[in-house]
């Protein structure tokens, strides 16, 4: 048995320790996953807070049939998506426009000289049908392998491709209709 599988059955358990274990392992791929999503450092963090509320009230439903990084994925995912959506109908609700605005966040990942290329990036992710920006931001913004991705989305690999492929070329138009004089430098 993993050391990962023994901290949720201790988690599941109440251990606090394990709990803080586990969150030491992931919390910096769950807001970065967060982050590429939201595009917004505050979201991030809740959206991580609310994962992790996640994993500790439902360790004692992990089954073993992925790993549990892969779980803690889904998880992720799952909660970003709905808080996403949640927020859009908010901005909907309140007749904000807060859904307009480019994306003001620095990904961790991201050299600084990248940085105004990276928030074209992401503001066109961001337009990206759920399941096309899941498969992106996973494979090309977390760099998992893609058959994590196809666990993580319950999908066969063969569809991952699909949906990476189909990713890439909305973005591709995307970007050349947006910016049209824009030229690939190297």
């Amino acid at each position: 048995m993993s050391q990962e599988i023994q901290l949720l059955r201790a988690i599941a358990e109440g251990d606090r320790r394990a709990f803080r274990e586990l969150y030491a392992l992931y919390n910096r791929k769950v807001y970065n996953t967060a982050l590429s999503y939201a595009q917004k450092e505050t979201d991030a963090e809740e959206i991580t807070q609310d994962v992790f509320t996640k994993i500790f009230r439902h360790a004692a439903s992990f089954k073993g049939a992925s790993s549990v990084s892969t779980w803690v994925y889904r998880i992720t995912v799952n909660t970003c998506l709905n808080y996403i959506k949640k927020k859009k109908r908010m901005a909907f609700l309140t007749f904000g426009s807060t859904i307009d605005h480019p994306p003001d966040f620095d990904h961790p990942g991201i050299l600084l000289e990248k940085k105004e290329n990276a928030a074209i990036l992401f503001k066109a992710i961001d337009t990206l049908p759920d399941n096309q920006k899941t498969a992106f931001i996973l494979s090309f913004v977390e760099e998992l392998p893609r058959q994590e991705v196809a666990d993580i989305m319950e999908l066969s690999l063969k569809a991952v491709e699909s949906l990476l492929q189909r990713a890439k070329n909305n973005l591709r138009i995307k970007l050349e209709k947006q910016y049209p004089n824009r030229r690939k430098k190297g």
